[in-house]
This record gives C-alpha cells, sequence and structure tokens, in this order.
C-alpha cells in the first residue's frame, strides 16, 4: 500500500434519525488540513460516484492569524531580524511587531532590510508601535527541485568568482550580492519544507510526493546553507588578501577550483536525476577531491603556503565534504526508485 493511502472500504454510519455518514480516511484528511468543523464541497458524476474536496475560502478571507511578537521594546540590534527571518522560515504568512514604546529609526530600518531580504515579503503597516510584514508568495509556484537548481547556479557563482581573484589578483565585488540571493533563496527552501510537512497535498506540488523524503530534503537543504557559508566565507578570505596571493598558492587553487565546479555540478544532477550507477561514480569522484585539495596538498612539506591560501583551501576542503554527503542522498535516492542494479567490480 503507498504512504498514506486509506483502506477503500467504508461502513455507513447512522447519523441522527434519518441521516447516514461516512467518515473520511485520517490521511486524506491530513493532507488536505481539514479540522472539524471546515466546509468540503462535493460534485456527483453520472455514473453516481462523488467527488469530494476542500471547499475554497471566502474571498479575502485568511487562513491563519498573524504571528504577533510583542515586547515593552526592542533595543538589541538584529534580535527583529532573528524574529522575523525565523518566523517566515517556519512558514507564517504574516508577522506583527508590537512594542510598548515607539520603535527607533534604527529598528524601523532593520525591519525594512529583513524584508528586502526575503522573497515576497513587504511591510505593509507601519505605526510607532506596530509594524505588519505580509509574505505574498503562494507556496505551490516553488518547487523543491527547481530552488535547489537556484542555490546550485549561486554556488557555482562563488566559485567562478573565487577563479577571478585568483587569476586577476583583483578584489571580488560581487560578495555581498551573492550571499544575499543565496540567504533568499535558502530561507524559502527551509519555508517551503515547513508548509509541505504541514500539509501533504502540497508536498506532492512541490515535488516531494512521498512525505518521509521531507527529511532528506532537509538533509539536502542543510547541507546546501553549509555550502554557502563556506564559499562565501573563502570568497571573502581570498578578497581580502587578493593583492597579495602568492603565485604558487594561487595557481593551486586556480587548478582545483575548476575540479570542484565539476564536481558540484554532477552531484546536483545526480541529486536531482537519481541513477544509481552515475551517483556511486560520483561519489568515488567525491573520495578523490577530497584528499586532493591544496589543503591536503600542503600537509607536511618543509614550506607552508600563506596563511590565506591555508585558511581558502580548508574551506573549500569542507566544501567538499558537503558535496560528498549530497552525493551519499543521491545514492540513497537512487537505491529507493528500486528500478536500477549495477556490478561492483570485485576487490
Amino acid at each position: 500500500m503507498a504512504w498514506g493511502t486509506p483502506n477503500r472500504e467504508r461502513r455507513v454510519l447512522k447519523a441522527g434519525h434519518s441521516s447516514i455518514a461516512v467518515t473520511l480516511p485520517k490521511p486524506w484528511a491530513e493532507a488536505m488540513n481539514l479540522r472539524p468543523g471546515d466546509l468540503i464541497v462535493f460534485d456527483q458524476n453520472d455514473d453516481g460516484t462523488l467527488f469530494l474536496k476542500p471547499a475554497p475560502l471566502p474571498a479575502g478571507e485568511s487562513p491563519v492569524a498573524p504571528f504577533v511578537v510583542q515586547a515593552h521594546s526592542f533595543d538589541t540590534p538584529g534580535v527583529l531580524e532573528r524574529l522575523v527571518v525565523g518566523a517566515y522560515r517556519v512558514g507564517h504568512d504574516a508577522i506583527e511587531i508590537r512594542t510598548g514604546i515607539p520603535l527607533a529609526p534604527e529598528r524601523i530600518e532593520e525591519l525594512h532590510q529583513t524584508a528586502r531580504g526575503l522573497l515576497g515579503v513587504s511591510l505593509v503597516a507601519q505605526e510607532p508601535t506596530r509594524v505588519v510584514l505580509q509574505n505574498f508568495i503562494d507556496p505551490s509556484k516553488y518547487g523543491l527541485p527547481q530552488l535547489v537548481q537556484r542555490v546550485r547556479m549561486i554556488l557555482l557563482a562563488f566559485l567562478e568568482e573565487m577563479e577571478d581573484v585568483v587569476q586577476k589578483h583583483a578584489k571580488s565585488r560581487r560578495i555581498a550580492t551573492l550571499e544575499e540571493e543565496s540567504a533568499k533563496v535558502l530561507a524559502l527552501l527551509v519555508r517551503q519544507l515547513f508548509l509541505a510537512s504541514r500539509d501533504w497535498s502540497l508536498a506532492r506540488r512541490i515535488g516531494s510526493p512521498d512525505p518521509r523524503q521531507l527529511l532528506e530534503w532537509r538533509v539536502v537543504v542543510h547541507a546546501l546553507e553549509e555550502l554557502s557559508d563556506l564559499f562565501g566565507a573563502t570568497l571573502r578570505d581570498l578578497s581580502e588578501a587578493a593583492p597579495k596571493l602568492p603565485e604558487n598558492g594561487a595557481a593551486a587553487l586556480a587548478e582545483y577550483l575548476p575540479e570542484l565546479k565539476g564536481q558540484m555540478k554532477a552531484v546536483f544532477d545526480t541529486l536531482l536525476r537519481p541513477s544509481l550507477d552515475r551517483a556511486c561514480e560520483v561519489y568515488r569522484q567525491g573520495i578523490k577531491l577530497g584528499g586532493g585539495t591544496p589543503a591536503a596538498n600542503g600537509r607536511g612539506r618543509a614550506s607552508r603556503p600563506p596563511a590565506s591560501i591555508r585558511s581558502a583551501a580548508l574551506l573549500l576542503e569542507r566544501g567538499a565534504g558537503c558535496l560528498s554527503l549530497l552525493a551519499r542522498i543521491a545514492i540513497d535516492r537512487a537505491v529507493a526508485g528500486g528500478t536500477e542494479s549495477i556490478l561492483v567490480e570485485a576487490a
């Protein structure tokens, strides 16, 4: 039986003096996010079958109340940003900030900057002691595979920017832009997973037909968050040291970065289009790549590379480890499909 598929037989029950009733399957009710008192509509077909679905919400009616954050004052920088980002990531659409004393101009600007950093969020009400932010994104329009592909493009842009820095010995001008774009997409990915965990029908629509896959998707997103942080830190280190990068260290990184880019493309392709044979090959390549980083090659040598090169190399080595994790998940997905077998060479 497929996950969530109920028993197809239901007994007709007596309801009151002259009515009869049939219970709804619990998995279907949960998938449709139905609660006692909700309305459903039905259509009767010519062959006598009934088609059921939840009744649409009345025009202008909000399905949930705003998430309210209330305090006497908000003085510490960053607190409002963290609260709003957290509420967005866990799926709240309307976020209301209330305070006993008027918000300082710095806190208002913090809220504006936070809204600009979240896809689909805008300030819709602003008063001295009350601010409301609203999300306007339809979650069903943003599939998990498509968002992961977008993160892949951003991560590749990080690596390409690193290549420019080590080749041209010039500082990067795109660090802030790439970090902001990455944070936006990753926050939306986390939000999608939280919403899908509460609505099975949404999970199917955005690319996770089996709700059990949501845990696997969360591991994937965590690895993507780690990769984004590592690549951002690497690019910043290289950019700061760009004018003073030694030729030998820069040459080692310039040789390694294209290999890392190729591995990342292969991992993402296999992750989104599972193939057991390809996933095993990508995993083997990842192990080889992890042992060939500039950091690994520099260990034990008499002349150590400068601190900037060592720091960048170690960060990239950790990034290669995250790609190995994603490669393992790709193998799991291919095995779960159960449609392919390969011959493994004997040792």
